[in-house]
């Protein structure tokens, strides 16, 4: 069965100062963090990509991975836009994006079959890739009345930035490791071996051994069509806040839960995130790139014939 790769790559990047962070270069090969995704996603069976980006970055994009990686598998482009749904204007000083929900909506046409959605510039490890894929092929998952939705559980541990505070969708589950809630939380951080939030979660919720979202959701075509429904919902909800809304896949996530209209299972991994949330988190990165390659985790080239 065919599956889809889609990347979220519009994000504008504030935190990461100047430069496009989901482009910049890794190893002596000048990847970028993307090249490793799609590699481990190609060799756990997923065959399409589906970059979702802004038309502004189209040419570097282009240029720096995307012709490259069109040689490698069939590449798809769609474009986040600030478009709204009739009856409501942009706001004149909104130049950012509306989040993660409403860019999954830019690539309705292009997703046809079974997907996987992950951000462009975290890395997220090879065993993720191959259980969501396993997942989604799973022909149990097409026979339920709730749509089916998988997500890697992270230990916050292994997800968190030596240089400054990150946000994450701290995760309860079941005994059956299906998700129960899921909270956006903002400001995360470590400070002598205590964990705090812009939101004070207590020490039971959040802690380094809770299990995190770190946006890689597997699940089928219809939960698009449930992306516009939610999306125009959360611009009726927010039409007085527009110069600021932005509507991100766990909160929507959350809200299929109470509505019960999903089910979620969480399958938990002990792979650590790499990922430049700050422009001081990239040679950490690169470090840690030339790690695994010097054990051999990866081959010196990941695209050499």
């Amino acid at each position: 069965m065919k599956s889809t790769l889609v990347v979220l790559a519009a994000g504008i990047g504030k935190r990461y100062g100047a430069g496009i962070k989901q482009l910049a270069k890794m190893d002596k090969n000048d990847y970028v963090i993307i090249d490793y995704s799609i590699y481990d996603a190609i060799k756990a069976g997923f065959d399409k990509v589906v970059f979702i980006i802004r038309e502004d970055i189209e040419k570097d994009f282009k240029e720096v991975i995307g012709d490259r990686i069109s040689k490698i598998i069939d590449v798809k482009y769609a474009y986040q836009t600030l478009d709204l749904p009739k009856g409501y204007e942009i706001p004149k000083d909104r130049s950012k994006p509306w989040g993660t929900v409403n860019a999954l909506i830019a690539c309705k046409d292009l997703v046809n079959e079974p997907f996987l959605v992950i951000n462009a510039d975290d890395y997220y490890g090879k065993k993720a890739f191959k259980d969501l894929n396993k997942f989604l092929v799973d022909p149990e998952n097409f026979h339920k009345d709730k749509i089916q939705i998988a997500m890697a559980g992270y230990k916050l541990k292994n997800t968190l930035s030596k240089n400054g505070s990150v946000t994450r969708g701290v995760c309860l589950a079941n005994n059956e490791n299906k998700l129960e809630k899921i909270i956006e939380t903002h400001e995360i951080e470590e400070k002598d071996g205590k964990i705090s939030s812009k939101e004070n979660l207590s020490e039971d919720l959040l802690n380094l051994e809770s299990l995190v979202s770190m946006n890689m959701w597997a699940t089928y075509p219809e939960f698009i069509d449930l992306c516009k429904d939610h999306f125009e919902k959360f611009i009726e909800k927010n039409k007085a806040n527009l110069e600021t809304a932005e509507y991100v896949l766990p909160e929507m996530i959350e809200e299929l839960l109470v509505e019960e209209k999903a089910e979620i299972s969480i399958l938990p991994t002990s792979d650590k995130w790499i990922g430049i949330t700050y422009k001081s988190d990239l040679d950490l990165a690169k470090k840690e790139f030339e790690k695994m390659l010097d054990q051999g985790i990866y081959p010196k080239d990941i695209w050499a014939k």
